[in-house]
């Protein structure tokens, strides 16, 4: 007989139990119902704030890849004839739609962070007025005081990145629905000047994401 590697009944219900919980919870919006129950499971806010800075740096991974692999279907379409453009049309505008759905990620993400961030920071301020000792409140505030920092640099990075990528989205639009009525190898000539923009603004929307991705490393460090 083959072992096996499920997890023992009481535990695996107590894991089932917890799922349902976050999903229930999760799916109410009752954010303040949602952590209470999570800390009753021994998962903290600073458990899931790390959880939320890691999916949103993994959406913003995901989304540097996604909007690179767009850009160089929007640069393939120029210099095809005019019968393949119909099936280059839907390959941007396939392009165009992952883009804009790994833009909806990232930002989804970011509130994630934003809604756990606030209830971390609000119960460690309401917390510090229960220390008797005036040496161990002391300490706590300036680990506060330095988390708050970290999490403020890491946010402005955060926005600073789901912020470039709107121009990017609407100047893919805009291909797309010039194509879409002008699907002609001599309007497509026309396009190289506007993706060579279009290019510089993917690649500063990746640096940005860069700078991102490395300030949530070094918050996710400073939590754990």
């Amino acid at each position: 007989m083959r072992p096996t590697t499920s997890l023992p009944y009481p535990a695996a219900r107590s894991a089932g139990l917890l799922l349902m919980a976050a999903m229930i919870l999760t799916l109410s919006g009752c954010q303040s119902l949602y952590y209470n129950t999570m800390e009753k499971f021994g998962i903290e806010k600073r458990e899931i704030m790390v959880d939320r800075v890691e999916n949103a740096r993994d959406a913003q991974t995901d989304a540097q890849e996604t909007f690179r692999s767009a850009l160089a279907q929007f640069q393939s379409v120029v210099g095809e004839p005019d019968t393949e453009l119909q099936e280059k049309y839907e390959s941007i505008s396939s392009a165009y739609e992952d883009s804009e759905q790994a833009a909806e990620r990232v930002n989804e993400r970011i509130e994630k962070v934003e809604e756990v961030a606030s209830a971390l920071f609000a119960e460690w301020e309401e917390e510090l007025e229960r220390y008797s000792s005036p040496e161990l409140k002391r300490d706590s505030r300036n680990k506060l005081e330095a988390t708050q920092k970290r999490y403020d640099s890491l946010i402005a990075a955060m926005h600073n990145a789901a912020e470039r990528m709107d121009p990017v989205l609407q100047a893919f639009e805009d291909q797309v629905l010039y194509l879409k009525h002008n699907l002609n190898a001599q309007s497509v000539r026309g396009m190289q000047g506007e993706l060579d923009r279009i290019e510089q603004d993917v690649d500063a929307l990746i640096e940005q994401m860069q700078k991102s991705i490395a300030e949530s490393e070094r918050f996710i460090k400073g939590l754990e």
